[in-house]
């Protein structure tokens, strides 16, 4: 019964002293990740900061209501809303 495979052990040595010779080059620099957001991720951010507040109120009125049992569902509007995708 074979255990271990030798062809394994040598692609991950293979691997690492390809990483070894990339950062041991002489004035080589190391690449650094870097994240780039675009204008419209941007607009969206700084949108739900201002918004944030409202939507936070709003979402505590429904909790209230809902552990209170005074929320109401019509059951007609959501049947309606989905009457499209149901054909």
């Amino acid at each position: 019964m074979k255990i271990n495979e030798i062809g394994r052990l040598n692609a991950v040595r293979t691997y690492q002293k390809h990483q070894d010779t990339r950062s041991d080059g002489k004035g080589a620099l190391k690449r650094r990740d870097e994240v780039r957001i675009s204008p419209e991720a941007q607009q969206l951010l700084s949108d739900s900061r201002i918004f944030g507040a409202e939507r936070a109120e709003k979402i505590s009125r429904l909790k209230e209501s809902v552990s209170t049992g005074m929320y109401y569902v019509d059951a007609g509007k959501i049947a309606d809303k989905l009457w499209p995708y149901l054909k």
